[in-house]
C-alpha cells in the first residue's frame, strides 16, 4: 500500500469511526477493547506489583500493552488490507471508533446537567460521582458543574482528539496503542504507595503520548470556539498561557484552561478525596458563577473541537496525498 493509499485509508476510517461513535456510541453491554485492556492491566497488576523491581515490572506492563494493543492490531490490519482494501478500511474504522468517546462523554455530562437544572441535587451528585474520583456527597451546584466541566475539558483530548491524532499518523493500530497506554495510566499511574513505582512508566509514557495532542487540542479549541465566546482571542490565549502549566498533569491543563477562558469561569480549587482535602491550582477568571448551563456549553465546545480537528486532518491528509502523488 502506497503512502497516498494509506492516507486515504486512514482518513476514510477516521470518518467512519466518527459516524459510528455519533450513531452508536459505546453501548454498555457491547464488547469493548478498553475493558479488555483493563482486564489485562488488572491481571498484570495482581501478579507483578509486589516484591522488588516494581518499576521494571511496570515497564513490562507497558511493553506487553505495546505488543497486544499495537503490534498485533498492526499485523492484523496489514494482512487484512493485503486481502481486501475496503474490508481493511471498514475494520480500521470500527477499531478507531472504539478509541473515541464523543457520544458517551456528552451523555455522561448531560446525565449530570439534567437533574442539576431541576434542582435534584442528590441525583446530580450521584451522576457526577460516576465520572469523577472526588467526594461528591456535599457538592454544591457550582461544584458539581465545575467537576463535570473539568471532566469534559480534560477528556476532549484524552478520550477523543488524541486518539484521532494517532489514527491520523498511524491508523487504527496506533490509536489502539494510545488508548491502551491511556488506560494503563488511568488504572496504575498514581503517585501513591501502591503504584508510585509500578505505574511510573505507564504515567510517563502517557505524558509523552499526550504532549502534542493536548496542546494541539487547545489551539484548535480556541480557534473554533472563540467566535462563540464573549472574550477576545488575546484574552483567552493569555489565560491559557498563564494557567495551563499550573495543572499537576503536564498535559491536562491545556484543555481545562482553554475551556475556563472561553466560558469566563474558574476551574480548579478545593476537592476532597475520601475525606482528604486537595487544593488544585485555579484556572481562568471567575467572571461568571459556575452553574448547570456551563456543562452544556462545555459539551458544545468539545464537539466543535472534535469536528474541527477531523476537518484539519482531512485537509492535511489531502495536502500530503497530493504532494506524494506528485512525487510518485
Amino acid at each position: 500500500m502506497s503512502i497516498t493509499q494509506a492516507i486515504i485509508a486512514h482518513m476514510t476510517a477516521m470518518t467512519i469511526a466518527l459516524l459510528i461513535d455519533r450513531i452508536i456510541g459505546d453501548p454498555e453491554n457491547w464488547p469493548h477493547p478498553v475493558r479488555w485492556f483493563g482486564k489485562w492491566i488488572y491481571w498484570m497488576d495482581s501478579r507483578l506489583n509486589k516484591g522488588a523491581g516494581k518499576r521494571f515490572k511496570g515497564l513490562l506492563l507497558v511493553i506487553s500493552m505495546a505488543m497486544l494493543a499495537g503490534v498485533v492490531p498492526f499485523l492484523f490490519l496489514h494482512a487484512l488490507y493485503g486481502v481486501d482494501f475496503i474490508a481493511g478500511v471498514l475494520v480500521e474504522g470500527v477499531m478507531i471508533a472504539t478509541t473515541i468517546s464523543t457520544r458517551s462523554l456528552s451523555e455522561a455530562a448531560y446525565k449530570v446537567q439534567k437533574p442539576l437544572q431541576l434542582g435534584d441535587m442528590e441525583k446530580a451528585r450521584y451522576e457526577v460521582s460516576m465520572i469523577v474520583g472526588r467526594d461528591t456527597d456535599r457538592l454544591s451546584e457550582g461544584e458539581i458543574a465545575r467537576a463535570t466541566v473539568e471532566t469534559v475539558a480534560e477528556n476532549t483530548s484524552d478520550g477523543i482528539t488524541a486518539p484521532l491524532f494517532y489514527a491520523f499518523i498511524g491508523g487504527g493500530a496506533l490509536a489502539f496503542f494510545y488508548r491502551a497506554i491511556n488506560t494503563c495510566d488511568s488504572m496504575v499511574g498514581y503517585k501513591n504507595d501502591r503504584y508510585f513505582l509500578f505505574g511510573y512508566f505507564s504515567a510517563k509514557t502517557d505524558d509523552v503520548l499526550n504532549y502534542i495532542p493536548s496542546r494541539l487540542t487547545a489551539v484548535v479549541m480556541t480557534a473554533v470556539n472563540v467566535v462563540k465566546s464573549q472574550y477576545s482571542l488575546g484574552h483567552v490565549t493569555s489565560l491559557i498561557k498563564r494557567d495551563a502549566k499550573k495543572h499537576p498533569s503536564p498535559n491536562s491543563g491545556y484543555g481545562e484552561s482553554a475551556v475556563a477562558a472561553l466560558l469566563g469561569i474558574q476551574l480548579g480549587g478545593l476537592n476532597t478525596y475520601k475525606g482528604i482535602e486537595s487544593n488544585r491550582a485555579k484556572m481562568g477568571e471567575p467572571l461568571i458563577p459556575l452553574q448547570a448551563g456551563h456543562i452544556e456549553q462545555a459539551v458544545f465546545i468539545m464537539k466543535r473541537t472534535v469536528y474541527a480537528t477531523w476537518l484539519l486532518y482531512l485537509l492535511l491528509g489531502g495536502v500530503i496525498s497530493a504532494i506524494t502523488y506528485t512525487w510518485s
